[in-house]
């Protein structure tokens, strides 16, 4: 099957180090390569990947200090792909609504992942003004603000299966990935990870929208001990810090789609404590691969029965639901259907 992956500019394709989206669309296109499909991925020049690349803007838009406009490369980026989307037998995009109007004209079909948050009021009239627009859901929960949209499936996301794995270490502490902002609440993390007497090692990206926050409510909380703030970190660094955890807080307030970091962690072998919100249910098996709390008094009690946890477990549980490889064959079933709904006449391509 001829596809077309088309990431955002924002960052490449892997990112260096923080970028959820980017680094799932890096995943599901080096599979899709594996599995014998023709993969072109429409990203940012300083993109690695296997498949074709069509670079159509030279770095990523946040390593790039000369750009102010960032929905110019976007327009040029849509522009790039319309000119050669009959070279494909699906488009696939990971750019929210943005393809929608253009394409729902096009003959060639195509879907969109949605990677973020459905909630925004703002979005319901957008969406319902796109009833042609073919989405994929990362987790059910994810839909529950947006029922209405055109889904198509859920495709919860995956990791190459060798990309994280456990580390012969002893577990010695608490560990909090991501971004530091108000939604992710690191203070929660670090309150749990106080109260249990155990130390908090936070390796986070600080945007400049939540430098603020930082300043004012989560440096003062390091500054009192017990707590180590290692910095943006990359996949090589990965297994090391989640490995070496007894545990990964996701303390979070706000409806995760879906959680990358959540996986990550399963990938380590490593169990995760996880506020009920969001996507949460869905990733974590409650009393197999962690736990789902409430509050920060059921946190701490579940930071107590983390020596229990059986991280070969853990680990094997990545491997039956999280892998790189089921989603990209759930990916390539939605391809399929689409193909049969737009072009019922045409013999599909293995």
């Amino acid at each position: 099957m001829r596809i077309a992956q088309i990431a955002p500019l924002a960052e490449a394709v892997p990112p260096r180090t923080y970028g959820g989206t980017e680094r799932v669309v890096s995943y599901l296109t080096e599979e899709l390569v594996e599995l014998g499909h023709d993969v072109t991925l429409f990203a940012s020049g300083d993109s690695v990947t296997s498949a074709e690349l069509d670079a159509v803007w030279p770095q990523a838009l946040r390593l790039d200090p000369t750009i102010r406009d960032w929905s110019a490369p976007l327009v040029l980026l849509l522009e790039r792909v319309r000119q050669r989307a009959d070279e494909f037998d699906v488009l696939h995009f990971h750019l929210d609504y943005f393809p929608a109007s253009l394409f729902s004209r096009h003959n060639i079909p195509f879907v969109t992942t949605l990677h973020g948050r459905l909630d925004l009021p703002e979005l319901r009239p957008v969406y319902a003004g796109l009833p042609n627009m073919n989405i994929v859901s990362i987790s059910e929960s994810q839909r529950r603000p947006l029922k209405e949209a055109n889904y198509v499936g859920t495709v919860l996301h995956g990791l190459p299966a060798q990309l994280l794995t456990p580390q012969p270490v002893t577990p010695s502490y608490l560990a909090f990935l991501g971004r530091i902002c108000p939604e992710k609440r690191p203070d929660r993390a670090i309150r749990i990870a106080r109260a249990a007497g155990i130390p908090l090692k936070i390796a986070a990206k600080i945007d400049k929208v939540d430098a603020e926050y930082f300043e004012t409510v989560i440096k003062p909380m390091i500054a009192e001990g017990g707590v180590e703030l290692v910095g943006e970190i990359n996949e090589a660094q990965k297994p090391a810090f989640l490995g070496g955890a007894l545990g990964l807080l996701m303390p979070i307030d706000w409806p995760e789609p879906f959680g990358l970091v959540m996986i990550e962690a399963m990938a380590c072998g490593t169990p995760v404590i996880a506020y009920n919100h969001g996507s949460v249910p869905e990733i974590i098996d409650d009393g197999v691969t962690g736990f789902i709390v409430e509050d920060e008094m059921s946190a701490m009690a579940a930071v107590r029965r983390l020596p229990s946890m059986s991280r070969e477990t853990v680990r094997a549980t990545f491997e039956e639901r999280f892998t790189a490889r089921r989603m990209a064959e759930d990916y390539v079933s939605i391809y399929r259907q689409l193909l049969v709904a737009r072009r019922p006449r045409l013999r599909l391509v293995q």
